[in-house]
């Protein structure tokens, strides 16, 4: 599988840990990016990864942060994104088998080393469930895509 892997200045670290694992994993990995300490902003990276994603160059996407929240909300704005944040690994297997996710938020500051890499291990090998009725879910958030305002 190929993975697209993006942080920000409070995620670069632990971002570099995980395309480490990834790699470990036999999955190839393209790294965009940050690569230290020094300020940025966090949407660029989130499009960035997103926008491989959406392309097909990429498979599945892992973005991170200091929380993890800036990322997985700039994400989500892109179309055909789902995007997760997680930090513990019942929601890493749940959001691959019912949602579907493609990209995986983590946050640097929030989450330990060793839970981030086991969040990922696990958000890597569980496929999605295929359920009709969690495919309708997706049809259903996919359809609110540009969407202004929705009234049930």
């Amino acid at each position: 599988m190929k993975v697209a892997f993006g942080a920000d200045h409070a995620g670069y670290a632990l971002k570099n840990r995980l395309a480490e694992v990834a790699k470990e994993l036999g999955h190839e990995v393209l790294d965009l990016g940050c690569s230290g300490p020094e300020s940025v902003d966090y949407p660029d990276y989130a499009a960035a990864v997103c926008g491989k994603v959406t392309e097909g160059a990429a498979d599945k996407g892992v973005l991170i942060c200091g929380t993890g929240i800036g990322m997985t909300i700039a994400a989500n704005k892109i179309p055909g994104i789902r995007c997760a944040l997680v930090h513990d690994l019942f929601s890493a297997k749940a959001t691959r088998e019912h949602n579907d996710s493609n990209v995986l938020a983590m946050g640097e500051r929030v989450i330990g080393p060793g839970m981030a890499e086991e969040i990922l291990k696990v958000w890597l090998s569980t496929e999605f469930s295929e359920g009709e009725r969690h495919k309708g879910r997706i049809a259903k958030v996919t359809g609110l895509e540009g969407a202004s305002a929705i009234h049930p």
